[in-house]
């Protein structure tokens, strides 16, 4: 595989991040689950991928008709399978990974047909930005953020219901949670483990002990499982990426 190749891969990856969790809102994807293919944000979402799609491969040297056809596949795919999804129960983890399996899936058969044909153009002068480790370490920085928000939110959610939040700020925990995974993966990235311990320390001391005080179990357990949900998901993705980077 040619570094041309793996970085219009990663570039695919992290446009479909960008896509589904950053220029998606919570009202669209609301809007699609109650209207379905009758959504207008349905439609909207899709021509962002389709626009972000296009960009990339055109970008990367790709011929338009082909990358027309490439975008069209993944336009299509994508506004079969979320109409699907929005048949589906609202917030199940499963229904959540399983509609990310398939855009995925769809991405790297356009990917593999774009390259299988041969139509990059090899002398192509790869700046820094498009190089394979700067878009691995941008769609690591991208996955710990608000998809890594919605999984532990879809994993947290049969919890959440039997917690008393009254008199916290709103999104505050998510907030919280963006942050400390942003700082997770940097020291990850940075070879500085000893400093995660010290954020899961400080944490500890500011969070735990006002829980102590509240006397509120259930809520000192909640968010100890959010906390350790998040340094997980952040510490396993943070070691992968490092180790690929270092394949590279």
């Amino acid at each position: 595989m040619s570094e041309i190749s793996l970085s219009l891969l990663l570039a695919l990856l992290l446009s479909h991040t960008v896509a589904d969790f950053v220029l998606q809102s919570d009202a669209w994807a609301r809007q699609k689950q109650q209207h379905h293919f009758r959504a207008r944000s349905l439609y909207w979402h899709v021509g962002i991928h389709m626009s972000l799609c296009l960009a990339i491969l055109v970008a990367f040297g790709v011929p338009v008709r082909d990358a027309l056809i490439g975008t069209g596949i993944v336009g299509l795919t994508h506004w079969m399978i979320d109409t699907l999804k929005s048949y589906t129960p609202a917030r199940r983890v499963s229904f959540f990974i399983l509609d990310q399996l398939l855009h995925l899936l769809v991405l790297v058969v356009v990917w593999w047909w774009v390259i299988d044909g041969s139509t990059l153009p090899v002398a192509i002068d790869i700046s820094l930005v498009w190089q394979p480790r700067t878009l691995l370490v941008a769609l690591a920085y991208l996955l710990v953020m608000r998809p890594a928000s919605v999984m532990i939110a879809l994993i947290m959610r049969r919890w959440s219901e039997g917690v008393d939040t009254r008199g916290t700020l709103a999104d505050a925990g998510a907030r919280i949670g963006m942050l400390e995974r942003f700082l997770i993966l940097t020291f990850v990235l940075s070879h500085q483990m000893a400093a995660i311990g010290f954020l899961l320390t400080a944490k500890s001391v500011l969070r735990f002990g006002d829980l102590y005080e509240d006397r509120d179990r259930k809520l000192t357990e909640y968010v100890l499982l959010g906390t350790m949900l998040s340094f997980s998901i952040t510490l396993t993705l943070g070691l992968l990426t490092r180790y690929l980077l270092d394949v590279l």
